[in-house]
């Protein structure tokens, strides 16, 4: 499909772009563009240094060749002084020779002594700024660190930061641990107070209100039940006894009414 291709070069670019914002560092940043200006610095130093190396040896060769012209000047001189033109000549021609190459070497030195300056002069600049560079790459590192210990006291405070919306959690968590326990103490005390847990009602632990008065009702039909089983083993129906109604006691009734 047409400009696909190029939507996903931007979307990954983008991507990358948003990484590598938030993995930069602002003072690793500007530590190596430091490093990288001192590096130049260096550089330049290094190329002062050549050029006057360079300088200095072409100063010895025009040193060498000063002295070659005097000295053919000389032996000119004394091959004519001797009637010797011919020698003489050759000494001229010589002498000339050296005076071109000196003329020459003298060239190349004034295009070294400016290139030096020139080198010198970019190396002043480029210390100035160097230092530029340096004070106020101190003042942001320093600038930034108070930033970044501002905006974790600020989390901090206010509980943005993740390690501390943990940390609110885990005390949200043992609040409503300890108020759970809490009532449950509360409970227990409230019934202790009402006698839940005292000995005698050990036996009918377990039992409800319905449970006990069935087991009431249970008892009371027993007794009733006793009561009429013992009454037809001593004779007596449901009819009281006579003696017992006029008040005489049972032995008199056994002896026939005898007193």
């Amino acid at each position: 499909m047409p400009g696909l291709g190029g939507r996903m070069s931007t979307v990954i670019k983008a991507k990358i772009n948003k990484m590598l914002d938030k993995a930069e560092d602002p003072s690793e940043t500007l530590e190596y563009s430091y490093a990288k200006q001192m590096e130049l610095l260096q550089n330049v130093k290094k190329g002062i240094a050549d050029v006057v190396t360079a300088k200095k040896r072409l100063q010895l060769q025009q040193q060498k060749l000063e002295q070659q012209v005097v000295k053919l000047d000389t032996q000119a001189r004394q091959a004519l002084s001797a009637g010797n033109e011919e020698l003489a000549r050759v000494a001229l021609e010589r002498k000339q020779f050296a005076q071109t190459e000196l003329q020459t070497l003298d060239q190349q030195v004034v295009e070294l002594e400016q290139q030096q300056q020139g080198l010198i002069d970019k190396e002043q600049k480029l210390r100035s700024k160097l230092e530029q560079f340096r004070t106020k790459k101190e003042v942001i590192k320093a600038q930034y660190s108070a930033a970044e210990a501002q905006v974790k006291i600020s989390e901090a405070a206010t509980g943005v930061g993740e390690e501390m919306a943990d940390v609110g959690l885990a005390m949200q968590r043992a609040v409503d641990k300890t108020e759970g326990m809490r009532a449950r103490a509360s409970a227990m005390d409230e019934l202790e107070a009402a006698g839940a847990f005292d000995d005698n009602l050990t036996l009918t632990a377990g039992q409800d209100d319905i449970d006990r008065q069935l087991a009431a009702l249970t008892s009371g039909s027993q007794v009733d039940d006793d009561l009429a089983k013992m009454k037809a083993e001593l004779g007596q129906g449901s009819e009281p006894s006579p003696a017992l109604e006029e008040g005489k006691p049972a032995d008199q009734q056994a002896q026939g009414g005898q007193p």
